[in-house]
């Protein structure tokens, strides 16, 4: 009920969505390979003079021509070049089609300190950074386009994802517990609050990139004590989403399946939401965890997080873990 939802995607079983529009995802993929092919030669038409006359390609985006500057513009003409036939010759490179939007970020630190740097020619500065943020624009879709996981993303930026769980509790129990929207900040990492009002209608915040959050309400629009329910965002919502989740009782007795449909719109359209993709955000793993969560909340009563890991596993939050120490 809360990264938002919807009932488009499918699973093979185990959780893992797939497309439930073999044509269209055909399509996507058509379309995500065919830009990468065109930033293959994009990497190859830049890369060459970046090497053969780094100079000059200093000179062109306003930088200083030291020694130094012509090592490093040589040193990205050498990057763009190696990452070039692994774009052309696969046919589903989006491996190298990341390792692209890790060197547009370099890039763009680069340039970003160029700006500063006295000497420099800062509008022609400025003008290659917004030429290399439009380049990483086009990167990160092409990636995840080419990607070999299910696309969540369709048309307009929609984003759908599905996944499933077995929690150890009875169904009325599972029901009762998740039918309190007041429960759902405790597994759901990405909500702050969520406040009913009333049995139909509740007001929900979520946490959002830069410390910002978002804002909508939602109401149960479906409702089977035991087995479904069903949700949607209402009118002027900021981030219009849906969702369900059905329970089943699991094989053996006194055990639920748990499965949870989500769509929500991703703010800035598809671009956005392969941004998101690449930074851990993927909705398809936040799903998954937020369920993890759940049964562990709903059976222990808590969640259990590791020493090494105790923010979970959304990738920003590895990038800033402890170093390992000894346990005595």
């Amino acid at each position: 009920m809360g990264s938002a939802t919807g009932t488009a995607a499918t699973s093979d079983g185990a959780g893992h969505a797939t497309s439930g529009d073999p044509t269209g995802s055909d399509r996507r993929r058509g379309t995500g390979e065919r830009l990468a092919k065109g930033l293959g030669w994009f990497s190859v038409g830049l890369g060459v003079p970046q090497v053969l006359a780094p100079g000059r390609m200093n000179r062109l985006i306003g930088v200083d021509d030291s020694r130094q500057n012509r090592a490093v513009m040589r040193a990205m003409g050498v990057r763009e070049l190696a990452g070039a036939p692994g774009i052309l010759d696969r046919p589903r490179p989006a491996g190298f089609l990341f390792a692209r939007v890790a060197g547009d970020a370099l890039d763009l630190a680069v340039l970003g300190a160029a700006l500063r740097a006295r000497g420099n020619v800062r509008a022609r500065v400025a003008a290659a950074m917004a030429a290399v943020a439009g380049v990483t624009v086009l990167d990160v879709i092409a990636s995840a386009k080419t990607s070999r996981s299910a696309d969540p993303t369709t048309g307009g930026g929609a984003v759908r994802a599905q996944s499933a769980i077995t929690v150890n509790r009875p169904p009325d129990e599972v029901y009762r517990f998740w039918r309190d929207v007041e429960n759902l900040p405790r597994f759901m990492a990405h909500l702050e609050s969520v406040h009913g009002q009333g049995d139909v209608r509740s007001h929900w915040v979520a946490r959002a990139p830069a410390g910002a959050t978002v804002e909508w309400d939602a109401e149960v629009v479906e409702d089977v004590p035991g087995s479904l329910i069903a949700w949607r965002s209402l009118d002027g919502a900021e981030v219009p989403n849906s969702g369900t989740v059905r329970l089943a009782p699991a094989p053996g007795g006194g055990a639920t399946e748990v499965r949870v449909d989500l769509e929500y719109q991703a703010p800035l359209g598809a671009a956005g939401a392969a941004a998101a993709r690449l930074f851990g955000e993927d909705p398809i793993q936040q799903v998954k965890d937020d369920l993890r969560r759940f049964k562990q909340v709903v059976e222990t009563g808590d969640v259990v997080r590791s020493d090494g890991s105790p923010d979970g596993t959304r990738t920003q939050r590895q990038l800033h873990q402890r170093e390992a120490q000894p346990l005595a």
